[in-house]
Protein backbone atom coordinates (compact mmCIF):
# COMPACT_ATOMS: atom_id res chain seq x y z
CA UNK A 1 0.00 0.00 0.00
CA UNK A 2 1.23 3.48 -0.84
CA UNK A 3 2.06 5.50 2.28
CA UNK A 4 -0.52 8.19 3.16
CA UNK A 5 -3.15 6.87 0.71
CA UNK A 6 -6.21 6.09 2.80
CA UNK A 7 -8.76 3.60 1.49
CA UNK A 8 -11.79 3.26 3.72
CA UNK A 9 -14.43 0.61 3.12
CA UNK A 10 -17.87 2.24 3.10
CA UNK A 11 -20.83 0.50 4.71
CA UNK A 12 -24.12 0.41 2.83
CA UNK A 13 -27.23 0.59 5.00
CA UNK A 14 -30.24 -0.82 3.11
CA UNK A 15 -33.94 -1.01 3.85
CA UNK A 16 -37.24 -1.11 1.91
CA UNK A 17 -36.65 2.46 0.63
CA UNK A 18 -33.17 1.84 -0.83
CA UNK A 19 -29.75 2.45 0.70
CA UNK A 20 -27.58 5.05 2.44
CA UNK A 21 -23.78 5.33 2.69
CA UNK A 22 -21.96 7.77 4.98
CA UNK A 23 -19.46 9.19 2.49
CA UNK A 24 -17.61 11.56 4.84
CA UNK A 25 -17.42 12.10 8.60
CA UNK A 26 -15.03 14.63 10.08
CA UNK A 27 -14.65 12.44 13.19
CA UNK A 28 -13.13 9.65 11.02
CA UNK A 29 -10.21 11.62 9.57
CA UNK A 30 -8.07 14.75 9.86
CA UNK A 31 -8.72 15.39 6.15
CA UNK A 32 -10.85 18.51 5.54
CA UNK A 33 -12.46 19.09 2.13
CA UNK A 34 -13.16 22.62 0.89
CA UNK A 35 -15.34 21.88 -2.13
CA UNK A 36 -17.18 19.00 -3.83
CA UNK A 37 -17.84 17.97 -7.40
CA UNK A 38 -19.35 14.98 -9.18
CA UNK A 39 -18.06 13.63 -12.49
CA UNK A 40 -19.47 11.10 -14.91
CA UNK A 41 -17.09 8.75 -16.71
CA UNK A 42 -18.33 6.77 -19.69
CA UNK A 43 -17.66 3.02 -20.03
CA UNK A 44 -14.10 2.27 -21.10
CA UNK A 45 -12.94 5.88 -20.54
CA UNK A 46 -9.98 6.91 -18.39
CA UNK A 47 -9.49 10.01 -16.26
CA UNK A 48 -5.84 10.77 -15.59
CA UNK A 49 -3.25 9.86 -14.69
CA UNK A 50 -2.35 13.16 -13.09
CA UNK A 51 -1.02 14.40 -9.78
CA UNK A 52 -1.20 17.45 -7.55
CA UNK A 53 1.64 19.31 -5.87
CA UNK A 54 -0.44 20.62 -2.93
CA UNK A 55 -3.96 19.21 -3.23
CA UNK A 56 -5.30 15.97 -1.80
CA UNK A 57 -8.33 14.33 -3.39
CA UNK A 58 -11.01 12.33 -1.58
CA UNK A 59 -12.77 10.18 -4.17
CA UNK A 60 -16.02 8.38 -3.41
CA UNK A 61 -17.03 6.03 -6.21
CA UNK A 62 -20.85 6.27 -6.30
CA UNK A 63 -22.21 4.37 -9.30
CA UNK A 64 -20.57 1.98 -11.73
CA UNK A 65 -17.23 0.23 -11.29
CA UNK A 66 -13.72 1.53 -11.78
CA UNK A 67 -10.11 0.44 -11.83
CA UNK A 68 -8.15 2.94 -9.73
CA UNK A 69 -4.46 3.40 -10.63
CA UNK A 70 -1.98 4.81 -8.11
CA UNK A 71 1.76 5.51 -8.36
CA UNK A 72 3.79 7.08 -5.54
CA UNK A 73 5.83 9.78 -7.30
CA UNK A 74 7.48 11.11 -4.13
CA UNK A 75 11.25 10.65 -4.46
CA UNK A 76 12.66 8.53 -1.69
CA UNK A 77 9.39 6.71 -1.04
CA UNK A 78 9.52 2.96 -0.51
CA UNK A 79 7.18 2.33 -3.45
CA UNK A 80 8.52 5.03 -5.77
CA UNK A 81 6.74 4.81 -9.15
CA UNK A 82 5.36 1.32 -8.50
CA UNK A 83 1.84 0.82 -9.82
CA UNK A 84 -0.95 -0.19 -7.46
CA UNK A 85 -4.46 -0.93 -8.75
CA UNK A 86 -7.73 -1.38 -6.87
CA UNK A 87 -11.18 -2.15 -8.26
CA UNK A 88 -13.70 0.17 -6.66
CA UNK A 89 -17.30 1.29 -6.99
CA UNK A 90 -20.46 -0.73 -6.56
CA UNK A 91 -18.35 -3.90 -6.33
CA UNK A 92 -16.18 -2.35 -3.61
CA UNK A 93 -17.65 0.86 -2.10
CA UNK A 94 -14.74 2.91 -0.75
CA UNK A 95 -13.56 6.40 0.01
CA UNK A 96 -9.97 7.05 -1.15
CA UNK A 97 -7.83 9.95 0.07
CA UNK A 98 -4.90 10.58 -2.28
CA UNK A 99 -2.16 12.93 -1.01
CA UNK A 100 0.00 15.30 -3.10
CA UNK A 101 2.71 13.53 -5.09
CA UNK A 102 0.67 10.38 -5.72
CA UNK A 103 -0.18 10.06 -9.40
CA UNK A 104 -3.71 8.77 -9.86
CA UNK A 105 -6.27 7.93 -12.49
CA UNK A 106 -9.30 5.73 -12.90
CA UNK A 107 -11.04 3.90 -15.70
CA UNK A 108 -14.74 3.05 -15.86
CA UNK A 109 -14.90 -0.73 -16.20
CA UNK A 110 -18.68 -1.13 -15.96
CA UNK A 111 -21.10 -1.32 -18.88
CA UNK A 112 -22.92 1.78 -17.67
CA UNK A 113 -21.46 5.24 -16.98
CA UNK A 114 -19.92 5.70 -13.54
CA UNK A 115 -20.26 8.60 -11.09
CA UNK A 116 -17.51 9.80 -8.77
CA UNK A 117 -17.77 12.37 -5.99
CA UNK A 118 -14.55 14.25 -5.15
CA UNK A 119 -14.06 16.27 -1.97
CA UNK A 120 -10.64 17.92 -2.49
CA UNK A 121 -8.93 19.93 0.22
CA UNK A 122 -8.03 22.84 -2.12
CA UNK A 123 -10.27 25.05 -4.25
CA UNK A 124 -10.06 24.43 -7.99
CA UNK A 125 -7.97 27.32 -9.38
CA UNK A 126 -7.96 28.93 -5.91
CA UNK A 127 -10.31 31.53 -4.48
CA UNK A 128 -12.37 33.10 -7.26
CA UNK A 129 -10.76 30.69 -9.79
CA UNK A 130 -7.88 33.12 -10.30
CA UNK A 131 -4.85 30.83 -9.80
CA UNK A 132 -3.20 28.18 -11.94
CA UNK A 133 -4.61 24.66 -11.68
CA UNK A 134 -2.59 22.47 -9.31
CA UNK A 135 -2.19 19.56 -11.72
CA UNK A 136 0.54 17.71 -13.54
CA UNK A 137 -1.32 16.07 -16.43
CA UNK A 138 0.74 12.96 -17.11
CA UNK A 139 -1.87 11.62 -19.51
CA UNK A 140 -1.04 14.44 -21.94
CA UNK A 141 2.69 13.58 -22.06
CA UNK A 142 3.97 11.14 -24.71
CA UNK A 143 6.92 10.02 -22.59
CA UNK A 144 4.92 9.65 -19.36
CA UNK A 145 6.24 6.91 -17.06
CA UNK A 146 2.65 6.42 -15.82
CA UNK A 147 0.73 4.17 -18.20
CA UNK A 148 -2.60 2.60 -17.38
CA UNK A 149 -3.97 -0.50 -19.09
Amino acid sequence: MIKDVKIKKLERFSDQRGWLIEAYRKDDTKFRPVMAYISETLPGQMRGPHEHEKQSDNFIFLFGNFRLYLWDNRKGSENYRKLETVEVGEINPVSVIIPPGVVHGYKCISKEPGLVLNLPNKLYKGKGKKKEVDEIRWEAMKDSPFKAE
